[in-house]
């Protein structure tokens, strides 16, 4: 190898470093909201002069600025280390949370901060690209106060059902009828755009809001149990998704609970969302069908718990032993209308879990309620979109889309 191509090579290797760098520094900034800068020479272990080159190189970009010092935090017996924030007009995402019912559309910015959100009705008897038009009519009216110059990153869509790790490709969606549906290539046939569009599913992406900024805040181990329609669950282990070789895994509402249990439209008999998924809870309690998919409020209109559904929420408690022994969480995140049956019958959850886990996992588990409530599979869809950002931030921008509310008016 030539001098001249070792010297190419070091400084192709230099600038990979340094966009890792910036990338990282900006995934700090992004959780954080705000954060001093002595904090990331201390997170990142790099010296003041580099860190403050990154931060200037992000705020050249348009996606930090200066802020006031975060809590007086000094560098040595100096003055307050300067603060780095998240810039008001900076780059965007899209976040879709499509739901049995309903379609939840925003446009959310770094830090997590929710700009502009909408939603519609969804018909579960809609074909997808009757959806599709929908939640294209939603994103335009989202991105209708946008400022120009703000870039789009990208499109992120959370959905109820299996969806393919490698192309987005929802294989199985039960509860709106849909099989091998390519949804984000309609969303964005619809708009007439072509931007990076990501799709998993909604339980998957409310462990990863959670984890990022809500209950599950410093916790590396971590299961969001969702109840939305279907149950299923999303898994952080290690402070990591755990997604399968497909994609597909978390699927809990799917595990044989009771094998002379009622048959399950998956085609087995007995599974654990025959017992605590939203038919089931609303036949118990004699909740009309058109009710199902809004379980939520009619579980809060009531002020005590029926018999059924104390005998639900032992259900729930025995299932989530399995899921306890398998996988050894920290803390469980109840979601959906788990939260809605936690209120009433929290005590039957709790007990129904102490009888069937084992001592030494269920001593380190803790349960917990959403710390974004709702809107945790919509802060998921919005991660998932913005990571190109955290992976190349240059990239990421360089091939972003300005002016997205004029092409759409357009």
């Amino acid at each position: 190898m030539s001098p001249q191509q070792r010297r190419s090579g070091l400084g192709t290797n230099q600038e990979a470093v340094r966009r890792h760098n910036l990338g990282t520094l900006l995934r700090h900034v992004h959780g954080a909201g705000q954060i001093s800068r002595a904090e990331l020479t201390s997170l990142m272990g790099l010296n003041r002069s580099t860190i403050a080159a990154l931060v200037g190189e992000l705020e050249t970009l348009g996606i930090s600025e200066r802020a006031t010092p975060v809590g007086g935090v000094r560098q040595g017996a100096g003055r307050p280390s300067a603060g780095v924030a998240i810039a008001a007009e900076g780059p965007f995402v899209i976040a879709v949370d499509l739901g049995v019912d309903r379609a939840v559309v925003a446009r959310i910015g770094l830090g997590g901060r929710i700009l502009q959100r909408a939603q519609a009705p969804v018909h579960s008897d809609g074909e997808a690209w009757q959806v599709g038009a929908s939640v294209a009519a939603l994103i335009r009216r989202v991105v209708a106060d946008a400022p120009a110059a703000a870039p789009l990153v990208g499109i992120g869509i959370s959905v109820p059902g299996l969806v393919r790790r490698s192309d987005g490709l929802i294989r199985l969606a039960p509860n709106l009828e849909w099989h091998d549906v390519s949804f984000g290539g309609i969303v964005l046939a619809a708009l007439g755009l072509d931007v990076p569009v990501q799709l998993a599913n909604d339980a998957d992406l409310g462990a990863l809001a959670e984890h990022i900024r809500g209950a599950g805040v410093g916790v590396d181990d971590l299961i969001y149990v969702s109840g939305n329609v279907g149950v299923g669950a999303g898994v952080i282990a290690g402070g990591h998704r755990l997604e399968g070789a497909g994609g597909y895994a978390g699927e809990i509402g799917h595990l044989r609970f009771n094998p002379e249990g009622r048959p399950c439209h998956c085609g087995n008999r007995g599974c654990w969302e025959t017992e605590v998924g939203a038919h089931a809870i609303a036949e118990a309690i004699h909740c009309p069908a058109d009710k199902v998919a809004q379980l939520d409020e009619v579980l809060d209109g009531f002020a005590q718990p029926s018999r059924e559904l104390r005998e639900t929420g032992t259900a729930l408690g025995h299932g989530l032993a399995s899921i306890v022994n398998t996988f050894n969480p920290r803390t469980v995140v109840l979601g959906g209308y788990f939260r809605s049956l936690y209120r009433l019958v929290g005590a039957e959850i709790s007990a129904g879990l102490a009888d069937r886990a084992l001592p030494a996992p269920l001593e380190s588990v803790t349960l917990a309620m959403p710390g974004l409530g709702s809107d945790s599979p919509l802060l998921g869809a919005a991660e998932i979109a913005l990571e190109p950002l955290f992976v190349d931030p240059v990239a990421a921008l360089g091939s972003a889309l300005v002016d997205v509310r004029g092409r759409l008016a357009g």
